[in-house]
């Protein structure tokens, strides 16, 4: 009988429905979406299937061990009071990762310490010699959760390792890609099944299309993983792995056309790039055209998902005269589909020129932007209702609501903002030492999701590649996964 357990899935913000909606489909039970995170119950080939199949997960955790703690001593003594022996040995490595929501707990650095103490104290109080388990940031034998919200203190086991938003397949990129996760989770909440054309106009290293293609194509995004922790515990099925890895029951051909256009000949050369890694190359067409050449659509009907320049990492010389040409195109030559657009400043939006029928808040790359979907129709509203359209007064007082809350408008003039204030200071009170930050006062940098953050700078991977049941690759870790899996599936089916 499989042992049924709670599990939790990390994604970003605005994904939480998305996600759970995906967990469903996997069969997961009392599934309770969050913030930034989503709840659900399962045995151990969910926790497989979660981290081999969520296109929306960023890593599944599994609590281990929950307490109230209300100082480090406190945190300490509950922290040595568990039974480590039933996870690590003296021969082991663990790192550890630090999430902290605390009035008493205000450093995440210092709350790790103190958990790393009290693991090692455990073992060395057991030990003859003294010995403990190492501490290694990099390929732990286990990798450790700690989340503190108030005085709650929860312990995970990380089952997923590097952060599940890094696929495996992307070999290059353009500056300021959107992430796999983000990129995903926009087509799912579009609604998008793979059943009508998919558009990107603007497709930058190709994260939408290639994400596309393999939601229409059925392919699971954890095939081209190189290695999940979970494969390092002491459970570790791996028949239960290898026959997850194996069912491509899912996968289908791709019927209906995929477009990726780019004005930037080196972008388009990127994203073909990325999709012939995850194999995907052959479902999508890439064309070098800017946004104002497109003078026909591909078919009456299908979706756009795009990301355009913000004016930050990435502008244009005039971003006022690029989005006036998004939504000239959309209007004239994009009747009849519906557009997803993310962006950063309301100003921008604007220049669009066409009401959203959806406003959804997301952060892209510590950046807090906004989704905005458009329904483009012709003749008037009262036509296109009476065919069965939805805009967006039509949905519910709630919905409605929520949009009306202002969209910063995060390039305003400093002359606009409001002085800031400060009180007055006592006769016997020193001046604090601050940083200069130009002539504003200083309001920190947005905070970044932690495994965005942690994952931001690509680095050289150094971990093998999946090997199950004795497969070993013939070629290097870098090139086995996205070289020998399509091969490999041929030989599978033979």
């Amino acid at each position: 009988m499989n042992t049924t357990f709670e599990m939790v899935a990390k994604t970003v913000q605005g994904l939480e429905a998305v996600l759970a909606d995906e967990l469903r489909r996997l069969g997961a039970n009392n599934v309770l979406p969050g913030k930034r995170m989503v709840s659900f119950e399962g045995d151990l080939e969910m926790l497989y299937r979660a981290n081999m199949c969520c296109r929306t997960a960023l890593r599944i955790l599994k609590p281990i061990y929950s307490f109230e703690a209300r100082n480090a001593d406190e945190l300490y003594a509950k922290v040595k009071a568990f039974d480590w022996g039933t996870l690590l040995n003296v021969e082991a490595s663990f790192s550890l990762d630090t999430t902290v929501y605390s009035e008493e707990f205000r450093h995440s650095q210092f709350v790790t310490y103190r958990v790393k103490d009290a693991i090692v104290d455990w073992f060395r109080d057991r030990d003859p010699q003294e010995r403990r388990p190492r501490v290694s940031l990099e390929g732990a034998d286990l990798m450790i959760n700690i989340h503190i919200s108030g005085h709650r203190v929860t312990l995970s086991l990380d089952s997923s390792g590097e952060s599940l938003h890094r696929r495996g397949w992307r070999d290059a990129q353009t500056e300021a890609p959107i992430s796999e996760v983000l990129a995903a989770g926009i087509i799912l909440l579009s609604g998008w099944d793979g059943t009508t054309p998919f558009v990107d106009p603007m497709c930058g290293s190709g994260t939408f299309v290639v994400e596309a293609a393999m939601i229409a194509a059925g392919i699971n995004p954890g095939v081209y993983r190189k290695h999940f922790a979970f494969e390092k515990w002491a459970d570790f099925d791996a028949d239960l792995l290898q026959k997850i890895y194996d069912d491509d029951s899912n996968e289908r051909e791709v019927t209906v056309p995929i477009v990726a256009a780019d004005i930037a000949p080196r972008a388009l050369e990127i994203a073909r790039q990325n999709a012939r890694s995850a194999g995907v190359e052959q479902y999508i067409t890439f064309e070098r055209r800017s946004i104002d050449a497109w003078e026909e659509a591909p078919a009456p009907e299908g979706t756009i998902v795009t990301n355009p320049p913000y004016g930050k990492r990435i502008g244009s010389e005039d971003m006022n005269a690029l989005y006036a040409a998004i939504g000239s195109t959309l209007k004239h030559v994009f009747t009849g589909w519906q557009a997803w657009i993310i962006g950063y400043t309301d100003e921008y939006f604007r220049e669009i020129g066409l009401a959203p029928s959806q406003k959804i808040d997301m952060n892209n790359g510590g950046l807090d932007c906004e989704l905005r979907q458009y329904i483009i129709f012709s003749g008037n509203k009262k036509s296109f209702r009476a065919s069965g359209g939805r805009l967006k007064e039509d949905r519910p007082v709630r919905e409605r609501e929520r949009d009306r809350k202002p969209f910063k408008n995060r390039d305003r003039r400093d002359d606009d903002r409001k002085p800031f204030k400060k009180g007055p200071r006592r006769d016997d009170e020193q001046p604090r030492d601050r940083k200069p930050y130009g002539d504003k006062p200083f309001r920190g940098k947005p905070r970044r999701d932690d495994d965005e953050r942690r994952d931001a700078k690509p680095r050289e991977e150094k971990r093998r590649p999946l090997r199950i049941k004795g497969r070993t690759p013939q070629l290097s870790s870098d090139n086995e996964i996205v070289v020998n899996r399509p091969a490999w599936r041929t030989r599978k089916k033979d």
